[in-house]
């Protein structure tokens, strides 16, 4: 061939490549469409490039090789309490529920474990002062919301759906003590592995180093996942708080009862005995044991003795109490009360009465505070 023929051969085929384009694959379909949790960790990314050109008006296409990842597992939850105000609870009561959800917001079907813990948790229970008894952690089986004994007997929740949620119940009993106040209970949730519906899965570790394509790698996402700042960690953990406050109380409430011979109609006041004809007085303390609780509308009641004749107006209220022996001089023996309950002892309004039909006592403390006692005293005659 002429040279000059040879150059122009090669000039005309590079002028022939006209143009490059690039084409990107898609991910392929291996996992649910992504919901707010994001695409299913797992899933595999294709991506090739095309190439367009034409030789000599001819048009032609190339295809590269396919380059691919997976998606990793970005690992976050949500814990709330589920109920818009404590458990009021009785003092002794068995089996007192709180009421929690855990969302699963990781990209991944997970295993979720729980824990408690009462420890103080910032300030959230001030006047916090006892822990609940005997606790325990079920997840509710049957989607209703309220804990059945018997039923709900899962203690982790197993394999919970990208974006769904599971009810969880912490169970105590309260201790009989009546200056319980109130308990804080503080759910904690781990997020552990999925894939095995057979198993619990262990608690899931952050990956470290570089990014691997083909290894789904875990990334904690979980900041201040309870929205309260209490667990500000990347841990994959998420926590909330509810608390067991005492509604319903009994109080500490002792009733005394003594008896003193007053006199005799041979020995008058000097070392009386119990003859037909000498005076006993009876003495009932009652006493509030439980410090700041008060008891209301305390009502004694005695039914004289067989044998004795009850004295007229001798009740009296107010008394203050030696032991279980009441002192009987001046104001401090009391308030004389009249049988018919027409006088009523000034501002704390202790009444009494005597009712002949029933031969009974009756005397009423409208308030009986903490750590306090009242005495009431009446009197009869040996027949």
């Amino acid at each position: 061939m002429h040279a000059k023929g040879v150059i122009r051969t090669l000039m005309a085929g590079t002028a022939a490549v006209v143009a490059i384009g690039i084409a990107t694959g898609t991910a392929s379909a291996q996992a649910q469409a992504p919901g707010p949790a994001g695409t299913a960790a797992g899933t595999t990314v294709t991506n090739t490039a095309q190439a367009s050109y034409s030789v000599n008006g001819v048009q032609q296409s190339a295809t590269s090789n396919a380059v691919n990842f997976v998606v990793d597992r970005k690992v976050n939850l949500t814990v709330t309490a589920n109920q818009p105000a404590n458990t009021p609870v009785s003092i002794g009561q068995t089996a007192a529920v709180t009421t929690f959800k855990v969302t699963n917001n990781t990209n991944g079907t997970q295993d979720f474990l729980l824990s408690p813990t009462q420890l103080p948790i910032q300030n959230l229970f001030a006047g916090d002062n006892f822990d609940v008894e005997n606790i325990k952690i079920f997840v509710d089986s049957n989607g209703n919301g309220t804990y059945d004994a018997g039923v709900d007997t899962a203690t982790y929740i197993n394999e919970l759906g990208a974006d769904q949620s599971a009810i969880v119940f912490i169970v105590a009993d309260i201790p009989n003590n009546q200056a319980n106040v109130l308990a804080g209970v503080t759910l904690i949730v781990q997020v552990a592995a999925g894939g095995d519906a057979a198993a619990q899965g262990l608690p899931l570790a952050v990956s470290v180093g570089a990014n691997n394509d083909t290894v789904v790698d875990v990334v904690f996402a979980d900041n201040d996942s309870d929205g309260l700042g209490l667990d500000v960690a990347l841990n994959g953990q998420g926590r909330a708080s509810l608390g067991y406050e005492i509604t319903t109380r009994n109080v500490a409430l002792t009733v005394a009862k003594s008896q003193l011979v007053l006199s005799d109609p041979i020995n008058l006041a000097i070392a009386p005995k119990a003859i037909p004809g000498a005076v006993v007085q009876y003495c009932l303390i009652v006493n509030n044991g439980t410090v700041g609780t008060p008891a209301s509308n305390v009502t004694l009641s005695d039914v004289i003795p067989a044998n004795t004749t009850y004295v007229a107006n001798s009740i009296s209220i107010g008394a203050l109490a030696l032991g279980q022996t009441c002192l009987l001089t001046g104001i401090v023996g009391g308030v004389p009360l009249a049988d018919d309950g027409t006088i009523t002892v000034p501002v704390l309004n202790f009444t009494g009465s005597y009712n002949a039909n029933t031969k009974t006592v009756n005397a009423t403390i409208p308030t009986l505070l903490g750590g306090t006692s009242v005495a009431a005293t009446f009197r009869v005659t040996i027949n």
